[in-house]
């Protein structure tokens, strides 16, 4: 961390081939898979963290982040509004016809089997990748523990998931793969589980830049209270 209390940022250099399986690839895909969209023009991976849409793009080689910052109202007030910043990362090029041929990526919106093995390798940096695309981290204050869950609007990639978390070398029980009201689905971690595995998911992550900090303070954050509850 340096003195204006920003993370130190890493040189990543872009790997040779995106479909290679090494750890900068594996976080990639996961992003890719957790928010992205794979087209025949294109690779797109959203992040609301810049530092980690500056890694994303160093592992992708892409020239450029684009940046949006939109006001949203609150709910219960809506005089007032929050800003909500979104970074997208993105390459050009025939990359996502062979990332969708090679991995079972979602491909112009239409679900495929997400065939990662080719990644497994790297599962810590893969499921890392997951997680900051479509997962969640929070403090539950009515229990005082660690909630860690995934949501996604095909199930079938929630399942890869939980089979990636099966064969994952930490400990990592879940629950059933529910629907949630806006017709997705979503599963948790045991709250038991969530901080071992959450330490497990960011061990050893600093000396890669693997990570959206944002989100490894939250999740540490999370532990702490819940440590003090």
């Amino acid at each position: 961390m340096d003195a204006s209390g920003k993370t130190a940022s890493h040189e990543l250099d872009a790997p040779t081939d995106l479909l290679d399986a090494h750890p900068e690839t594996a976080y990639f895909s996961g992003r890719a898979v957790g928010d992205g969209e794979v087209t025949a023009e294109s690779v797109t991976v959203r992040t609301n963290d810049e530092i980690a849409a500056e890694r994303l793009a160093a592992v992708a080689g892409a020239d450029s982040v684009n940046h949006r910052s939109t006001e949203r109202e609150y709910a219960h007030d809506t005089s007032i509004t929050r800003s909500e910043d979104t970074y997208t990362v993105r390459i050009h090029g025939p990359v996502g016809d062979r990332a969708a041929a090679a991995l079972g990526l979602p491909f112009e919106g239409q679900p495929d089997g997400y065939r990662l093995d080719a990644l497994a390798e790297y599962d810590r940096q893969l499921l890392r990748g997951l997680l900051e695309g479509c997962g969640t981290v929070c403090f539950k204050s009515s229990s005082g523990t660690v909630g860690i869950s995934f949501v996604a609007d095909d199930r079938k990639l929630l399942e890869r998931i939980a089979g990636l978390l099966d064969s994952a070398d930490v400990d990592a029980p879940y629950g059933e793969i529910s629907e949630t009201s806006s017709g997705g689905h979503w599963f948790g971690l045991d709250d038991e589980a969530a901080p071992d595995v959450g330490a497990w998911l960011y061990r050893d992550c600093a000396e890669t830049g693997l990570f959206a900090p944002t989100r490894r303070r939250k999740l540490r954050r999370s532990i702490e209270e819940a440590d003090a509850y």
